[in-house]
């Protein structure tokens, strides 16, 4: 471990020389990388001169201990040792923690979608709840939300939404969102009072940019229409709603909540981004070897992740058996309990794996 803290210093003391190149502002995709670097470096460098401090003074008290004649002074000087021991301890966990490299898509804003499965009119309930839970927690963390497009039902649910979420570490706090939310409750259609289970999907997509994912205008076939709406009326009398179809993947990503076409075509263009680069990342995990794949699950849309009982007031998730009986409050957007848990978690299967 010392070793690797030595390199990680030497490595952070290039990154400073590099940072006051003013070359390096010339070029704004290599300043972001060096500066996040720097950033996560920093806590390594700071910690390590601390360690090796506290390693000074662990020598320093065990020669006292062990030349100190006096026996109370002997005794004092052992509690001391210790002390320091302890410390040592608690200071080398935090170390592992710092020496995890971190996720280069932890910073990245996201584009989440939120789609109705099982249980028709009471799963696109859900849909919009769980959209306006991500939306109160968004407020809360001082996060900006923007719907990209909907799909409504009559009892004002979501067949599907899409939405951007931009801020601070916005996908390493959500990247565990993804997959299947079970619910159960007494549907607000169910006149006999019984309890029924439905899910909806959720999929977490980090955001690119334009310069990690190229589209070329070969690849893409734009279709305009007219935009339609529940019951088949229609939104607009122009042909405003804009579908790209991605040929080599077959991705197709419809938008019509603009009355623009340039706008639809834009938002569609995001998502179509988004996508792509999650099927990048997507393959480049299938290709990592088994054993580094967190227990916190794969991110597989398909997977069970989560259950929220009403009748309970309890939330559980699964892949870490986590229950909290404080669903009410989770429903506000008050997720950080489970959020911080998932991935305290995930960076602790990091560490096993090595």
């Amino acid at each position: 471990m010392l070793k690797r803290l030595a390199e990680l210093s030497l490595r952070y003391d290039e990154l400073n020389r590099r940072a006051q190149d003013p070359n390096l502002a010339k070029d704004p995709k290599q300043y972001k990388e060096v500066m996040r670097e720097h950033a996560h470096l920093s806590a390594a460098a700071d910690a390590y001169r601390e360690y090796r401090k506290l390693l000074k003074e662990l020598d320093g008290a065990r020669e006292v201990a062990n030349a100190e004649t006096d026996r109370d002074m002997r005794e004092m000087a052992r509690e001391e040792l210790r002390a320091l021991e302890e410390r040592k301890a608690d200071m080398e966990e935090g170390l592992k923690t710092l020496l995890t490299p971190p996720d280069p898509l932890e910073e990245k804003n996201i584009i989440m979608e939120i789609r109705g499965g099982t249980g028709g009119d009471e799963a696109a309930l859900f849909a919009a709840d769980l959209f306006r839970m991500y939306a109160r927690l968004a407020e809360l963390k001082g996060w900006k939300y923007e719907v990209l497009g909907a799909s409504e039902t009559g009892l004002g649910g979501y067949k599907e939404i899409s939405f951007s979420v931009s801020g601070k570490s916005v996908y390493g706090s959500l990247r565990w969102e993804a997959g299947v939310h079970r619910v159960q409750r007494v549907p607000e259609t169910e006149s006999q009072g019984r309890i029924h289970t439905s899910a909806v999907t959720v999929a977490v997509l980090p955001e690119a940019e334009e310069t990690e994912i190229e589209i070329k205008p070969e690849d893409l076939r734009v279709d305009v229409m007219r935009a339609g709406g529940p019951g088949g009326q229609c939104v607009n009398t122009t042909d405003s709603a804009v579908r790209l179809t991605h040929l080599p993947t077959g991705l197709v990503v419809i938008q019509q909540d603009e009355k623009s076409q340039i706008k639809n075509k834009a938002k569609a263009m995001r998502v179509l981004r988004a996508r792509l680069f999650d099927l990048e990342e997507s393959k480049k995990q299938a290709e990592r070897s088994a054993a580094r794949k967190s227990m916190v699950g794969s991110g597989d849309r398909s997977e069970r992740i989560r259950t929220y009982n009403f009748p309970q007031n309890r939330v559980t998730d699964h892949r870490i058996n986590l229950t909290l009986y404080k669903l009410d409050q989770f429903m506000q957007g008050a997720l950080g309990e489970m959020l911080d848990a998932l991935n305290v978690s995930a960076k602790a299967e990091q560490l096993k794996a090595g």
